[in-house]
């Protein structure tokens, strides 16, 4: 039999929080000593209190977790319980540094401002290019939104082509229209330039038509934080008698596992305004 403390020791809690189970009704101590109040443990009490913090942490009640105890539930029905909440937690931690990368460029974009060279800015036509591409649609233009879209769709697509046997023929090329739908829904098209004729397969093939006149820039750097650039793009085509008619392209000149090292031009169509 192990003392309160030393019961706590073992199960990593606190001797209060193990006073707050008893007095709930949750685990009760094996012995208390009718003399002295004194409480008092069973090492086979270890496999409750672990059931106990473990359904905590699923985010119930302790009402709730006393239901489901008393229901006997199974070392199996736990795993399945903690797997799915770990599974939870992981994909809100993602989320999370999504959303503070997308704040960080955010931050770079506000301290930036009026400090972004805009001379790298450059006015070129663009040729018609043949593509092969899957599309899907994201929730808004937002990169935390775009990116979840992007990126499956691409390694998808590569699969599709590798089976296939066919080899791209140059870079991956990004682009984007609102979607049909509307509602702020936007196209994702991930496309890569393939010298393979038109067919009807398991993704699309076809030939991107000329732009006139595109202004384009440099970003350097993984696309999770391209807000500086094009906002800096988008200040030039402005400033310079230019409008947009376009979502910018975004063609993968340099895509090493480093993303950090990525090289992308973005390709805004443009006339004059």
């Amino acid at each position: 039999m192990f003392t309160i403390g030393d019961f706590a020791r073992h199960g990593r809690v606190s001797v209060r929080m193990l006073r707050h189970y008893d007095a709930t009704g949750l685990l009760r101590p094996a012995h208390v000593d009718p003399a002295t109040g004194y409480r008092s443990y069973a090492a086979a009490q270890l496999t409750r209190l672990n059931r106990v913090i473990a359904l905590k942490e699923l985010g119930l009640t302790l009402q709730q977790v006393r239901q489901i105890l008393d229901e006997e539930i199974t070392t199996g029905e736990l795993r399945a319980m903690l797997r799915l909440r770990r599974t939870e937690l992981e994909a809100g931690m993602a989320a999370a540094a999504a959303r503070l990368v997308q704040v960080e460029a955010r931050l770079r974009s506000i301290e930036s401002e009026g400090h972004m060279p805009t001379n790298d800015v450059v006015i070129k036509s663009l040729p018609a290019i043949r593509v092969a591409e899957l599309t899907a649609t994201a929730a808004s233009f937002e990169p935390v939104d775009i990116s979840p879209v992007i990126g499956p769709l691409y390694e998808e697509l590569f699969r599709r082509l590798k089976t296939a046997g066919i080899t791209p023929s140059g870079p991956g090329i990004a682009y984007y229209e609102d979607a049909p739908e509307g509602g702020g829904r936007i196209s994702v098209h991930a496309a890569v330039e393939v010298a393979a004729p038109l067919q009807d397969g398991t993704f699309q093939v076809r030939d991107l038509p000329p732009v006139e006149r595109a202004a384009t820039i440099m970003h350097h750097g993984s696309m999770d934080t391209v807000l500086p650039t094009a906002q800096t793009l988008a200040r030039w085509i402005d400033g310079n008698g230019y409008r947009s008619t376009a979502y910018p392209r975004e063609i993968s000149l340099e895509c090493p596992p480093n993303q950090d090292e990525w090289v992308t031009e973005l390709q805004a169509p443009v006339v004059t305004s």
